[in-house]
């Protein structure tokens, strides 16, 4: 009999333009006494007084400004996680606030919050074994799916990779599309091109089934949409994006993701570039993989005038090129998604090097 994957989706979820407004009183229900709830915010909202006005704090609330220069690390979230608990002992929840480190970082604190040790312990599959404490997230970018996925990715001593469990989804999503408007063009074009590359991996992997294929699909359709058909960017093309994002999370919620994803988490490991651009950097290299999609990533590139950076790797000594290698070799399901049960044997360490000297 065949063994189904029974997983965890977000709790709840609200969307609409204005919808922030709301957070107040989705938080009043889930306020245990005086015990507070703590605020990650992007680093990015720390001089913008009119938007942290809006931030529901009451009584003991801690509002902290998460620095998301670089991508998260184990070592961001257990400090974190010790001046939480310094500070504030027992909490009611934590309120992810940006893009997708933030609110890889919300998911990460909750729950080392109610679980033993370094985060760095729970990199890979499965690992987490007590629920963390409430946790929402407030996207104010769209494209990553951090704000639907069972996934925290963070950096650690030896690799990149993610917290992934079924404790690790929100219990409560906001998505106000008013948070994302006036992003700048580069940040917005990375970001939802996460969220194209991701569909286009689910869309032709091994693991596709009718379920990822519905939302893969429409996530599909949007990004298109909103990167290819439309003259301008507007109110109507953030709503597009925002529920693009949704969808293409829920798309690999019951798929993977494939090579790009692969490669890009041993780039990022190694030269700690952010998330969206090291997926766009491997992609427009991966034509004999996905030729369709890069075909219409470089039309993307040229319509939005995007100047991807070159030759990222050519300053890297062997060593670095084999920790990368390990790092990007090491994501197994991305690969076996990707190229299947024998993926080992079509991509062997010399091609993979190979890859890694075009970036």
């Amino acid at each position: 009999m065949t063994d189904f994957r029974n997983f965890k989706l977000v709790g709840y979820v609200v969307f609409g333009r204005g919808c922030f407004s709301q957070l107040d009183g989705i938080l009043a229900a889930r306020r245990q006494g005086e015990a507070p709830v703590v605020f990650l915010v992007d680093h990015f909202f720390r001089d913008k007084p009119a938007f942290l006005s809006r931030i529901p704090a009451r009584g003991r609330d801690r509002v902290l400004f998460a620095d998301v220069t670089h991508e998260p690390t184990t070592a961001l979230v257990d400090g974190l996680r010790d001046q939480v608990r310094s500070e504030c002992g027992q909490v009611s929840g934590v309120v992810g606030i940006g893009g997708g480190s933030t609110m890889d970082l919300a998911k990460a604190v909750s729950l080392m919050l109610t679980n033993p040790g370094s985060s760095a312990e729970y990199q890979g599959w499965d690992l987490v074994k007590r629920p963390g404490v409430y946790k929402v997230a407030v996207p104010t970018l769209s494209g990553t799916g951090a704000e639907v996925s069972r996934t925290a990715v963070l950096i650690g001593p030896t690799k990149k990779l993610g917290l992934n469990s079924d404790f690790t989804p929100f219990d409560q999503i906001v998505l106000d599309p008013d948070l994302v408007a006036g992003v700048p063009a580069e940040q917005r074009f990375y970001t939802g091109m996460d969220c194209y590359i991701h569909c286009i991996e689910s869309l032709q992997g091994s693991f596709l089934n009718a379920f990822s294929r519905s939302y893969g699909e429409k996530a599909l359709e949007l990004c298109r949409q909103v990167f290819l058909e439309k003259g301008g960017w507007d109110g109507d093309s953030d709503e597009r994006l925002m529920m693009a994002s949704y969808a293409g999370g829920m798309s690999i919620a019951y798929s993977q993701v494939g090579v790009a994803h692969a490669v890009s988490y041993g780039l990022g490991y190694m030269l700690k570039i952010h998330h969206g651009i090291g997926n766009c950097i491997v992609f427009d290299q991966l034509e004999e993989f996905y030729p369709e999609g890069v075909r219409d990533f470089h039309r993307m590139l040229e319509k939005h005038r995007i100047q991807l950076p070159r030759g990222v790797t050519r300053g890297l000594d062997a060593a670095q090129v084999e920790r990368m290698l390990d790092v990007s070799l090491g994501m197994a399901p991305l690969w076996q998604n990707a190229l299947g049960p024998d993926w080992q044997r079509k991509m062997t360490r010399e091609r993979l090097r190979a890859l890694f000297a075009r970036l």
